[in-house]
């Protein structure tokens, strides 16, 4: 995390309510900067909202991932082709087969954990 600025986040709802938007809202407060990206919506918590990864024109380096764990096969290749180095796929999701993928490729994975959890822990 200590080269982590730019932060993409999927499935990052509007919904205060929901774990993506608390853990992006935390995330904004550590300093990170934040793409959110979802479906609908043009801004969420200040920031441009993208549909896709391909579409962010800025340099991403880290994706942390609030989908089921089926849509990280969906995504994978946008990591490649935009050169991103880093997915996390938060607590309750998991693809062992993209972990596999990610190891290929030289890209830092982490399933299955939340990352607001962790930076709390690391402080």
């Amino acid at each position: 995390m200590k080269n982590v600025k730019n932060i993409a986040i999927i499935g990052l709802s509007p919904d205060e309510n929901k774990a993506s938007n608390m853990v992006a809202k935390y995330l904004q407060n550590e300093g990170f900067k934040i793409i959110p990206i979802y479906p609908k919506e043009d801004i969420i918590l200040k920031e441009k909202v993208f549909r896709t990864i391909d579409e962010i024109d800025e340099k991403v380096d880290l994706v942390v991932m609030f989908r089921k764990g089926e849509f990280a096969n969906e995504i994978f290749p946008s990591l490649l082709k935009k050169g991103i180095k880093k997915l996390w796929l938060q607590l309750g999701i998991k693809n062992e087969a993209v972990k596999a993928k990610c190891l290929e490729n030289n890209i830092a994975f982490v399933q299955d954990k939340c990352i607001m959890q962790e930076l709390k822990a690391l402080k």
